[in-house]
């Protein structure tokens, strides 16, 4: 992807430059995106290595937060390459949206003064599947595990659909949610200002690569 097309949305309006001034020494969203998708490469091509995650520190300011799924096989600072304090994280079963992962996402913009916000779905989601499975039998499980299927079932295909996959149910998913939190009020004047950016992304299990989307 081009540096020019990294940004969401090119028609916003640049950075005023009072704005610019008091987030200097942040990456704008463009730069920040830029980091973690280097930190992918180095990842998915094995030339990362634990102790990367020890470069960072107490001192280090945050320039970006995820909001992924809590499947231990995606270790969200690993995968992005980034050592302590670099990166926010939000995880919820299917990276679904509640009240709790929405405020931690307006803290991160508006307090930790975060410039991305960046979606991280993966394949062989099992809160994917399992909301594909209610669609399709029309049975909701019960407990609390009812509210994820709400939340992720809107984006499953219709019963019986020639373009049932699972594949395209998570990247469904994960636009979704991408739209839900750009259109979240305390997020607008930074995405109007083009202070922060809210992308998504779809990480693949066997080669570790992150597939923006």
């Amino acid at each position: 992807m081009e540096p020019a097309r990294l940004f969401s949305d090119p028609t916003a309006a640049p950075i005023p430059l009072q704005q610019a001034a008091r987030y200097l020494g942040r990456p704008d969203p463009v730069e920040a995106l830029t980091r973690l998708r280097a930190g992918n490469v180095r990842f998915a091509s094995g030339t990362s290595h634990p102790g990367d995650a020890l470069n960072g520190g107490v001192g280090l300011q945050p320039y970006a937060v995820v909001v992924g799924c809590i499947d231990a096989r995606v270790p969200v600072e690993a995968v992005f390459g980034q050592g302590f304090g670099a990166i926010c994280v939000a995880r919820s079963a299917g990276h679904v949206l509640d009240r709790a992962v929405m405020g931690s996402v307006e803290f991160a913009v508006t307090d930790l003064q975060v410039s991305l916000v960046v979606v991280l779905g993966h394949d062989d989601c099992r809160a994917v599947a399992a909301a594909d499975e209610a669609v399709r039998t029309g049975r909701r499980p019960a407990g609390a595990r009812q509210f994820l299927i709400d939340q992720i079932a809107p984006a499953m295909p219709t019963a019986g659909s020639a373009d049932h996959s699972l594949d395209k149910a998570t990247r469904s998913h994960i636009h979704r949610t991408v739209a839900t939190l750009r259109q979240a009020h305390y997020l607008k004047e930074a995405l109007t200002a083009r202070r922060i950016d809210v992308v998504g992304g779809i990480y693949r299990l066997e080669s570790g690569h992150v597939e923006m989307l």
